[in-house]
């Protein structure tokens, strides 16, 4: 085995369900997930040597790269203007009424739409930063912006996401049965 692929596969695969979640969370479609992570990781391998500090926001600045990539020129008007959490769920309370189960199950599909309602460039932060639990510094690595510029993005995409949830949740509340 040659130096780069124990490299690679000691360093970077840990974090591929990052890559994939990231990828997942831009281009909201797990088959095109499946593709650009998957085009990220081909990256990464031909570029391991070149792996200095951290491997997964070092990865995931290649996955946010071939994200933008692949939205410019898969869907360049949703650029323009501007995850699946069942897999993350929490263990439920046996003791948990199916209202309360009703309950989670919208809130949960309130937050996913409102986060695939933000703007990839605010998307993008949220999603390193509280479903990645990146650091700053290393998110404005990965998303090539200054600092501030990441603290305003994040602080933007918690607003407008507050904001959305609000209007998916009236939009929900609207739809169940009274």
């Amino acid at each position: 085995m040659n130096d780069n692929l124990r490299k690679f596969e000691q360093l970077v695969v840990p974090h591929l369900d990052a890559a994939y979640n990231l990828a997942r969370w831009l281009t909201r479609n797990d088959h095109d997930a499946e593709d650009v992570a998957q085009e990220a990781m081909l990256r990464a391998y031909r570029h391991v040597d070149g792996l200095r500090g951290e491997a997964r926001p070092w990865l995931l600045a290649i996955v946010r790269n071939a994200c933008m990539t692949w939205l410019k020129a898969n869907r360049p008007a949703e650029l323009a203007g501007a995850l699946d959490l069942e897999a993350a769920e929490a263990q439920l309370d046996p003791g948990e009424g199916p209202d309360a189960l009703l309950l989670r199950k919208v809130d949960r599909r309130i937050l996913n739409e409102a986060i695939a309602a933000l703007p990839p460039q605010f998307r993008e932060v949220l999603v390193l930063r509280e479903l990645e639990d990146l650091a700053y510094k290393d998110i404005a690595r990965i998303v090539g912006a200054p600092l501030g510029t990441v603290m305003s993005r994040l602080w933007r995409a918690r607003r407008l996401l507050a904001d959305s949830a609000r209007v998916v949740s009236r939009a929900a509340n609207a739809r169940l049965p009274q």
